[in-house]
């Protein structure tokens, strides 16, 4: 049984060696005809190497620093909360990590980037504008009364807009969302975040880029210290407040005093408004002073709250771009003409023997 196994596996092998060169020898007969697809399909490559746009892309990274409280600080602040006052506090970890960059990847910061007014060649354009014209959109809109007349002009109230606005801003969100806007943060560790933002168009990748920073930027520190921005106002309205209830009591006890002048000291009972006015102005310095504290604390509180942005690199042109060179369109175009020509040959001559 061993030598018939072997002797049957032997004629097995030596059958698929057979079967192998006759489909060389198949394929070779028909090398003219690979040989012309492979030719076509480099010609197409040269053609789309040619007709395709470069990629620019726009690279930004920035540091965040988001001072914390020191001991001197921290016991001023402590000894303010003892007396039940809030100062203001720390937003937390809403924009840490992940959740920072999904802000830049939001729709709300997407738009209000793309409704910002750029300068191009001395005129004034929106940045969806820009999209818009830079895609060819507007042609395919020439059969569409809904779409011909839209316009996103500069400086435009985002109140007057119509849901044929929001589906275009819409579709630009998405159109950059899938390729377009890429935010990484290579280390966890160190608070410093690329974005980097890729079109076909040299000027729109730069100013999408540095406006959608500068927009992101202003709403963090915004949010951040929005808590002690508002605790700071507050006091320093009651003290202007006090400060105005002071002055007004003062101004009484020199009216009392100048209605008691050389008064007779049997008549006590005259004096009465102007200790009372006396009381006042006391009471008032006490909660002036201690509300000039509470300010002082604020404004502290609010500098330690408010974090720093420091754009570390900026896209400068000439931005880097990607293009699908010519040699690579031969290359590619050949191969992958060639591949499909055996394969259909292959198919084609299987059907025939079937």
């Amino acid at each position: 049984m061993d030598s018939e196994t072997i002797k049957n596996d032997e004629i097995s092998l030596k059958e698929l060696l057979e079967k192998a060169k006759e489909w060389y020898g198949y394929l070779l007969s028909k090398w003219k005809v690979i040989l012309l697809t492979s030719i076509i399909g480099a010609s197409l490559g040269i053609v789309y190497s040619v007709i395709e746009k470069p990629i620019y892309t726009a690279k930004l990274s920035f540091a965040l620093e988001d001072e914390k409280s020191g001991v001197g600080l921290g016991s001023a602040l402590g000894l303010a909360s003892s007396l039940g006052l809030d100062i203001g506090g720390s937003a937390g970890g809403i924009f840490t990590g992940a959740n920072l960059k999904e802000l830049f990847k939001s729709r709300s910061m997407v738009e209000k980037t793309l409704l910002t007014t750029v300068n191009v060649e001395g005129k004034d354009i929106s940045l969806a504008e820009m999209f818009i014209q830079n895609n060819k959109w507007r042609k395919k809109w020439d059969n569409e009364p809904k779409l011909k007349n839209i316009q996103f002009l500069p400086n435009q109230d985002r109140k007057g807009f119509t849901r044929v606005h929001d589906s275009i801003l819409g579709s630009i969100y998405e159109k950059l969302s899938a390729g377009g806007l890429n935010v990484d943060q290579k280390d966890k560790k160190i608070s410093i975040i690329t974005m980097e933002v890729s079109s076909t168009n040299e000027l729109f990748s730069k100013y999408f880029c540095e406006n959608l920073a500068r927009e992101v930027g202003e709403f963090y520190i915004d949010t951040k210290s929005k808590k002690a921005r508002l605790n700071m106002d507050i006091l320093e309205r009651q003290t202007d407040s006090i400060r105005g209830e002071l002055n007004g009591a003062i101004t009484g006890v020199a009216v009392a005093n100048d209605n008691t002048f050389n008064l007779n000291p049997a008549l006590n009972v005259r004096r009465a408004p102007s200790s009372r006015r006396q009381v006042d102005v006391q009471a008032n310095i006490a909660i002036l002073t201690e509300l000039v504290k509470q300010t002082e604390l604020a404004k502290v509180t609010l500098r330690r709250e408010t974090p720093l942005i420091q754009v570390i690199d900026q896209p400068i042109l000439p931005l880097g771009k990607e293009h699908f060179g010519k040699l690579k369109g031969i290359i590619l175009g050949g191969i992958l003409f060639g591949f499909l020509t055996i394969l259909y040959l292959i198919f084609k001559r299987i059907f025939k023997m079937l």
